[in-house]
């Protein structure tokens, strides 16, 4: 393997907005800020708009479609005909 040609990777704090959570992962991306965590130390800190904190298909807020008036809204539009009638 060829050396000196993968980016570094360090710790970050990804920081999401929205639902006030914060997590340590290890990236490549850098930020300019920097956060103080739980074990005493300093990371860079990305800010993010959206994480599995506040993501509607994580947290189970996701919307369920109304099927039942679709179904209802098919059946007076095409009144039960048959395919190819």
């Amino acid at each position: 393997m060829k050396s000196r040609i993968h980016p570094v990777s360090r710790p970050v704090v990804f920081r999401d907005r929205a639902a006030g959570a914060a997590f340590l992962a290890r990236s490549t991306a850098d930020a300019d800020g920097r956060v103080p965590w739980e074990d005493g130390r300093s990371y860079p800190v990305i800010d993010v708009e959206i994480s599995s904190a506040s993501h509607p298909s994580y947290t189970g807020t996701k919307r369920v479609p109304d099927t039942a008036g679709r179904i209802e809204r098919f059946n007076r539009r095409y009144g039960g005909q048959a395919p190819g009638s």
